[in-house]
């Protein structure tokens, strides 16, 4: 057992705060180097993030296995919160700041590890466990070699050989997506820049509010405790919690603290063209690639040379385009064309077998066959995995199971607002408005809107990897394999709401129906922090939702008037089209390391920041 695997345990077996506080003391550098590299550089961020991942194992220290390699679980949870939280609205505005400064993957320097640092971490995340372990150990907890053999249960020759088959694979993906250092600078530039010095004072500060989170448990205390302690907005929220008192108005009051810090920056996000006159009632199909467009020409004239962009669109549109024989049945049939599956049936199999079947390949097979066996196969074999559960709930796998689905969600992903949302929703649909209104307490009470969105396009990417897809059509259509299930279901209780909402101004209960207001707008605050689409939804949620109220005054839960709200979701949506618009000129123009560098923020990070890097990069049209 390594000191570690023994601290660990005596923080879990007896509660020894001393073991849990040098727990952070000596892991502390690890997470606050992989934040910040992650966060862009932004010293606060990377202090939330480091705070949020040692509250995180406060609290799940007793489900952690006792021979656990603590420095891995820790990376891998740093790489998971600092990707949520790069797709919060918070940090938009400051993210949108240094984007300027952030430049493409492809730099050469064996000097700056920043700029090979967004790639770093979720290439470390591709290795094998032993390999990525033997990397963490080596240059992030910066041990000599024969401690690095202990802790792998080897000698310092093995550990030797360990890391340096390590390092070999590291630079191999690297290599792979445009980074062009050698092995010898790469271990020379993990060695020296790897880990950055945490600001003093951080590590006791940490453990305060981790051990004080852990021992308040889960639900309204620590998400308090959590936004209590958030280094930015500290005084906004201490001074939130003296007025309000309780935790629904703590959260809408910071949403429109967020809103009015943000408002400049929203003006510059978007991805997805979608029908701007009715997103509450129709989600857009998700966007396959045009095929490109074929000039007539003479057959003597010289081949013209494609641009990357224009090589990825044909490449994508030969996967996808329908069999001369599936054309002339729709002509005889009067129907439109069946598009095939971007992958083949055998292409799906090598994958799922060489995967072992695992949860996120079976999920990646749904995604990519539409095929619900494999679902109901992910189900059946792995019931409690967070996202097999939100799949199986948001398409109905087993609509008679749905509440004991949603129960399991709700137990596996606490602080999760989707799982209290898809409950709300189970109990709209069963008549039973009063427990639904519960639910939508809890739900705007949690932070986390989860979808794991950048963990399906990954799976999705590996498939289409082995399945000899040029590496950059695969991260192309990762992240356009994302099931957009869940919003039809948040924009279906959305309209419950709505509909209860007008019953209790009809029957002249104002008290209620602005309650019912303000936690519609705390979900459309919610989504606004994601993807263009899930943006669009949250608008049209809210400007339905204040569309019943007068538009003259200033309610508890907003910041100014109605009317003001109102106009202001119109210059944001309009904005989401003008970003499309500007982004869809760009790419054309974009060289293959920035095409596959857009795409792997957009995995990353989410679409928002990954249109803010290329307008930073390339400015308006």
């Amino acid at each position: 057992m390594t000191d570690s695997q023994q601290l660990l345990a005596d923080y879990v077996g007896n509660g020894s705060e001393e073991a849990f506080r040098e727990l952070v003391t000596r892991h502390l550098a690890l997470v606050y180097s992989t934040a910040i590299r992650l966060v862009g550089g932004d010293t606060h961020l990377a202090e939330d993030v480091a705070q949020t991942v040692f509250v995180d194992l406060a609290r799940k220290a007793r489900t952690l296995p006792c021979d656990v390699m603590l420095g891995g679980w820790l990376h891998r949870d740093t790489c998971f919160v600092a990707s949520k939280t790069m797709r919060s609205e918070r940090r938009r505005q400051s993210r949108e700041r240094h984007a300027v400064e952030m430049n493409s993957f492809q730099d050469h320097s064996e000097s700056d590890l920043m700029q090979v640092a967004p790639i770093l971490d979720e290439a470390i995340n591709r290795l094998g466990a032993e390999d990525r372990t033997a990397i963490l150990l080596r240059f992030f907890e910066q041990r000599d070699f024969r401690s690095v053999g202990k802790a792998l249960g080897s000698n310092e020759d093995a550990a030797r050989m360990r890391v340096n088959r390590a390092l070999e694979k590291l630079h191999s993906l690297l290599t792979h997506r445009g980074v062009t250092l050698s092995i010898a600078a790469l271990g020379t530039v993990l060695s020296a820049e790897a880990v950055t010095a945490a600001p003093v004072g951080l590590a006791v500060t940490i453990s305060s509010v981790a051990l004080a989170g852990a021992a308040a448990g889960t639900g309204t205390t620590l998400t308090l405790i959590k936004l209590m302690t958030m280094t930015k907005f500290q005084a906004v929220v201490v001074g939130a919690i003296v007025v309000a008192g309780v935790a629904t108005p703590l959260v809408i009051q910071h949403q429109a603290k967020v809103r009015e810090e943000n408002q400049s920056s929203r003006q510059q996000i978007a991805q997805l063209k979608v029908d701007n006159e009715g997103p509450a009632h129709q989600v857009a199909p998700i966007p396959r690639p045009p095929a490109p467009r074929v000039e007539a020409s003479s057959t003597t004239n010289a081949p013209v040379a494609q641009s990357p962009y224009e090589q990825l669109q044909a490449f994508l549109a030969s996967r996808l385009a329908p069999s001369r024989e599936e054309m002339e049945a729709s002509v005889r049939q009067n129907r439109p064309p069946t598009l095939p599956d971007a992958l083949s049936r055998e292409e799906i199999g090598a994958y799922l077998q060489q995967n072992k079947r695992n949860a996120e390949s079976l999920l990646a097979a749904y995604r990519m066959s539409h095929d619900q066996s494999y679902l109901r196969e992910a189900a059946t074999n792995f019931p409690n995995t967070p996202f097999v559960q939100l799949a199986v709930i948001a398409d109905k796998v087993f609509p008679e199971e749905q509440r004991k689905w949603i129960d399991a969600f709700k137990a596996s992903s606490p602080d999760n607002a989707l799982a209290w949302y898809f409950s709300a929703l189970d109990y709209f649909n069963s008549k039973q408005p009063d427990l639904a209104i519960r639910e939508l307490a809890e739900a705007t009470r949690r932070q986390s809107l989860d979808t794991y969105a950048a963990q399906a396009s990954q799976a999705v990417e590996e498939m289409c990897d082995l399945a000899g897809w040029p590496p950059l059509a695969a991260k192309a259509w990762a992240p356009s394999s994302e099931s957009a299930s869940y919003l039809n279901s948040l924009k279906n209780m959305a309209n419950q709401m709505m509909q209860t909402q007008q019953q209790d101004l009809t029957r002249g209960d104002a008290a209620s129906a602005n309650s019912l207001a303000s936690m519609g707008m705390v979900l459309g605050n919610t989504l606004r922090a994601g993807s263009p689409m899930d943006q669009l939804v949250g608008i049209a949620i809210e400007k339905n939702i204040l569309g019943k109220l007068d538009p003259a005054v200033k309610y508890d839960f907003l910041d100014r008037p109605v009317s003001e709200v109102l106009a202001e979701l119109d210059r944001d949506k309009h904005a989401i089209v003008d970003a499309l618009n500007s982004k869809e000129q760009v790419l054309p123009t974009l060289n293959e390391t920035e095409l596959a560098s857009y795409f792997e923020r957009k995995k990353l990070y989410g679409e928002v920041n990954a249109v803010l890097w290329l307008q930073s990069k390339h400015g308006p049209p």
